[in-house]
């Protein structure tokens, strides 16, 4: 079985795409999802956070999003301090998941792969582009923020030029080409090189 990575910045849409290549039958895992599981499930990143950040970020066993958020977001040492403690426990669950998949090839979904290290368990990663104002546009929409907090979100972020040059694939998700007719073509693709692999 192959896997494929999937990622792309702020707003380009790799939810979305990811979202077609789960009605193709190719089960999809979230890295983002599984964080936000595993800092409420997973007693030793529990306690890790709790001595990183003060028990306070958990409240009823339950982490605290908005506390901890307020913390890192303001201060890229303890933003990296947080990520330097979730990625490696991610990537251990991915590999787990990735290991009990039968499909031709599954798909793992980060807006984070290059940055956590995480292409190095991949065959494959699969970028979704988009022009900045339109990414800009979607993340207002979605998220109901001002176009600031957008942008200091995508600030953060590894310059998306950058990462699409890393990927290995690239879908365009900017409303002049039609999205599915690019994934129908890469599920076929991918579908092939799993068979040769």
């Amino acid at each position: 079985m192959l896997r494929i990575g999937i990622t792309g910045g702020i707003g380009s849409g790799k939810s979305t795409a990811a979202k077609v290549f789960e009605v193709l039958g190719i089960p999809v895992y979230n890295a983002d999802d599984a964080a936000k599981r595993l800092m409420n499930e997973d007693e030793g990143l529990k306690q890790k956070i709790k001595e990183q950040f003060g028990e306070a970020v958990y409240s009823n066993g339950r982490l605290n999003k908005k506390q901890l958020a307020d913390i890192v977001f303001n201060d890229p040492e303890k933003l990296t301090a947080l990520n330097s403690l979730v990625h490696p426990v991610t990537l251990m669950d991915a590999e787990k998941w990735m290991q009990r998949q039968s499909s031709a090839y599954a798909l793992k979904e980060a807006a984070l792969i290059f940055e956590s290290g995480a292409q190095e368990q991949l065959d494959y990663v699969i970028g979704v582009a988009a022009p900045a104002p339109l990414r800009i546009q979607r993340t207002m929409q979605r998220d109901q923020v001002s176009r600031e907090e957008v942008l200091a979100r995508m600030e953060k972020q590894m310059d998306e030029a950058v990462k699409i040059k890393l990927c290995d694939f690239v879908i365009n998700n900017d409303e002049q080409q039609m999205l599915l007719p690019q994934i129908l073509e890469l599920h076929d693709k991918l579908l092939s090189l799993a068979k040769n692999k």
